[in-house]
């Protein structure tokens, strides 16, 4: 698909988003990290608790071992930068004199994106892909009643196939959960 910058998406909450816009702010790990932390809390968020948060996860080490300096660098360029940009593509509500920000309805639908943006852990398609080749090489070794295969009855054989696509089914909703924004845990970026 062939986009320019003048194409809109209209989200579920009914907000239109530029697309270009939005690959823009998600571009960037911070403001990543910042709308993960604010989808984690689904509620405005002060300034201090995002920067110390985002700091956090930035560093490897829990929100109370950050210290003083690295905290107010992020408190910083959140507030100057990267909050700003977020506000002015509609996809967070930044109140600067406040300093409290809140996620706004087309905070929703950036899951969409991340898969884009951020490289997903396994090539699922390629997965899959491989899944239906096996099962073509059995089909045709079933049908052919090659050796090995005749050995057990067609009906066990298509039960591996189908147990096979449930648990591949169920690891990929797992990662998928895992990637979620704003799921539990660190933004699915950071090493665990």
């Amino acid at each position: 698909m062939n986009l320019s910058s003048t194409d809109w998406l209209t989200s579920g909450a009914g907000v239109e988003l530029d697309e270009q816009e939005v690959f823009s702010v998600l571009s960037n790990r911070r403001r990543r990290f910042a709308l993960h932390a604010l989808c984690q809390r689904e509620d405005a968020a002060d300034l201090g608790w995002l920067a110390k948060r985002v700091a956090a996860w930035e560093t490897g080490v829990s929100p109370a071992e950050v210290d003083s300096d690295t905290r107010k660098s992020c408190y910083v360029s959140l507030q100057q930068s990267h909050l700003p940009k977020m506000d002015e593509a509609d996809i967070v509500s930044f109140d600067k004199r406040a300093g409290v920000v809140r996620p706004t309805p087309a905070t929703e639908d950036l899951d969409v994106y991340f898969d884009v943006v951020t490289e997903p852990e396994i090539p699922w398609h390629g997965y899959y892909l491989g899944l239906a080749a096996v099962g073509g090489a059995l089909l045709a070794a079933l049908w052919t009643d090659a050796v090995p295969f005749s050995a057990l009855p067609d009906l066990a054989w298509m039960a591996f196939l189908v147990a096979a696509l449930v648990v591949s089914a169920l690891a990929h909703a797992y990662v998928a959960r895992r990637r979620k924004l704003g799921g539990d845990g660190p933004p699915p970026e950071v090493e665990r």
